[in-house]
């Protein structure tokens, strides 16, 4: 089998072929390799490389499949791992200078569970720097490009792990995502992202036990095959307050009928700017959809405290992460990190609690809407990617931004719920670049989420106006793109801009 059609193929596919011993996992790594050394240079979202180690992995993996060894879930895939994320013997830095050589001694819980489940780690996958915004670009690594136009973002903060996909060169990658950094780049790139319910997937790195806002999760190509990934991320830690066991088993996947589910639909959450193309693209997909299901119909959720309440309880979570090192060596933080240090410093203990409070009543309004609803859909992005020059969108349909996240309210609206949402690849937009649609479910339902998306997919997978998009590889072979060594220096952000701890495996 030719190595691009071989890439092609889901990794529930390649998996099944491995399992009854029709393709080898070397030779599967070594076309994964290939892949890498032949695009990456056009999109750069590879960075460290553990190929070496992988090779030797899969000859070990290939052993044990032709023992006739029982094998686990993801045995032999090849895995990439967002570099927020602590690997075992390979360099992790966060995209930060101050890491650019730090190698840890062991892996998160996270990147541990995915090893015990066969899964083969192969590469870490680019990151903003501290994993802070939509924009994957830092001065360790330098920039990831959109697979579709590499001179466009990737979006973030899962930006390399997006890119990856798309391009065929993994099969599966993690993400993390605070205020949509798995949702986000999923939409931009044309693959699948699930922000999961808290504690679903165990983060063993959170400065802040108890916080609900940043998760970790799958990415892949399908839903079907974020699915399989995410069986093998769940379960309870210790080191987890938050982690729990879900009762419902994620894989495989239950059968979904589209034809019984109650939709609600919003282009804004009401307080959101949107660009008018982006608006455009949604009705389409809701006129496409609401045939499909038993009722679609617009959705009305008090979300007017949203901004304030997001920037409170982000704030919280970076005076958590960085006040000592802000105390003790503030020049290694860079300045959005130490403009946030200094606002969360300002935020009184009424402040915060107000933010709480506010956050239990948007989570409530969530819960009654789903009374009525089984999933909520709304865009994921507000714009449609911009040149990776532009750190931020500075203005979302004439409305100014109030710093360098806010125009990710899409995302983080449904982040302040703690609901699950998942970023749906819909086709193209009319400027021909990737379009996601966010579909929300109940909390806790991840596996009913999961189960409807799949089914949505698999509805439209014959048409093209609404597929998948994937990127034209003979145009980026073809192209002039070289993002290899372009290292980005941020400029200095308004005070209101800030980002998050990097050894939390948690982004914008």
């Amino acid at each position: 089998m030719k190595a691009p059609e071989l890439l092609q193929k889901s990794a529930v596919e390649l998996r099944r072929l491995i399992g009854a011993r029709q393709l080898s996992p070397l030779e599967l790594m070594d076309a994964c390799i290939d892949r890498i050394e032949t695009l990456n240079p056009k999109v750069n979202a590879i960075c460290a490389t553990d190929f070496d180690r992988a090779r030797e992995q899969a000859r070990a993996a290939e052993a044990r499949m032709m023992a006739g060894d029982e094998l686990p879930l993801l045995h032999g895939l090849p895995i990439g791992i967002k570099d927020l994320q602590d690997t075992q013997g390979l360099l992790t830095t966060y995209g930060n200078v101050g890491f650019r050589h730090h190698v840890p001694a062991a892996d998160n819980g996270l990147v541990a569970r995915l090893r015990r489940a066969g899964a083969i780690v192969t590469a870490k996958t680019n990151v903003p720097d501290m994993g802070a915004g939509a924009n994957t670009r830092n001065p360790v690594w330098g920039v990831t490009g959109n697979p579709f136009d590499p001179a466009l973002n990737a979006g973030g903060s899962s930006g390399g792990s997006a890119a990856a996909l798309a391009l065929d060169m993994l099969p599966l990658c993690t993400g993390s995502d605070t205020g949509g950094s798995l949702r986000i780049p999923a939409s931009l790139c044309g693959v699948v992202g699930l922000r999961p319910s808290p504690g679903m997937v165990a983060n063993d790195a959170r400065p802040l036990g108890w916080s609900m806002i940043s998760v970790l999760g799958p990415m892949a190509r399908t839903v079907e095959d974020t699915a399989f990934m995410m069986a093998a991320c769940t379960g309870a830690d210790p080191r987890d307050p938050l982690s729990w066991a879900p009762p419902a088993q994620a894989w495989p996947l239950p059968e979904v009928d589209l034809a019984g589910l109650r939709v609600g639909w919003t282009e804004d959450f009401g307080v959101c700017p949107v660009d008018a193309m982006v608006r455009r693209a949604f009705r389409a997909r809701v006129e496409a959809l609401t045939p499909l299901v038993r009722s679609c119909e617009p959705v009305t959720l008090d979300m007017a405290e949203a901004d304030r309440v997001f920037d409170i309880i982000r704030a919280e979570s970076f005076i958590a992460a960085f006040a000592d090192t802000y105390r003790t060596a503030p020049e290694t933080l860079g300045p959005n990190v130490r403009a946030n240090v200094e606002l969360a410093a300002n935020i009184s203990l009424a402040d915060r609690a107000w933010a709480h409070l506010e956050q239990t009543r948007i989570a409530r309004r969530f819960a009654e809407a789903m009374e009525r609803f089984d999933l909520i859909i709304a865009p994921v992005t507000p714009v449609s990617p911009f040149p990776w020059t532009r750190l931020y969108a500075e203005s979302v349909a004439g409305v100014p931004a109030r710093n360098y996240y806010h125009w990710l309210g899409l995302t983080y609206v449904v982040t302040l719920a703690t609901n699950p949402a998942l970023s749906l690849p819909c086709g193209v937009d009319e400027r021909g670049m990737p379009f996601g649609l966010q579909i929300v479910g109940r909390l806790r339902g991840d596996v009913a989420l999961l189960g409807a998306a799949r089914a949505l997919e698999r509805a439209w997978q014959d048409q093209p106006q609404l597929r998948r998009p994937v990127p034209d590889e003979a145009r980026l072979r073809a192209s002039n793109a070289d993002l290899k060594g372009i290292v980005t220096h941020p400029p200095e952000a308004p005070a209101s801009a800030g980002h998050q701890q990097a050894g939390a495996s948690t982004a914008v």
